[in-house]
């Protein structure tokens, strides 16, 4: 069973950009679909992005689509969320999930390994 860390979050100005990754300790990582949720204050956590593992095929939320880019670098068990053009609304606890040899979903239930979460603060 792998171990998430989340990490990267920080407070950037609107129109920023930010890197965050998720760093899995354990074997197998390769085999492991991963997604990003964010929960904002007073919401519900949500789906951002996902990378699959069988053929490193994407999908994204329409909120962030154009501007997030998900990728996974699976010699160093990392996966990265690239996020540009920040916006206020992107303000949140963005935590990493991970399920094994699973396709991509886009809810809460679909993935059994979580980070702890990593604060994204955009400033206007």
């Amino acid at each position: 069973q792998v171990q998430l860390v989340d990490s990267g979050g920080e407070l950037v100005q609107a129109g920023g950009s930010l890197r965050l990754s998720c760093a899995a300790s354990g074997r197998a990582f390769n085999f492991y679909t991963v997604a990003w949720f964010r929960q904002a204050p007073g919401k519900e956590r949500e789906f951002a992005a996902a990378i699959s593992w069988r053929d490193e095929s994407t999908h994204y939320a329409e909120a962030v689509k154009g501007r997030f880019s998900i990728s996974r670098d699976n010699a160093k068990n990392t996966v990265y969320l690239q996020m540009n053009n920040l916006e206020p609304e992107d303000t949140a606890v963005y935590f990493c999930a991970a399920r094994n040899f699973g396709r991509i979903g886009v809810n809460s239930f679909n993935y059994d390994i979580w980070g702890q979460g990593t604060q994204v603060a955009v400033s206007s």
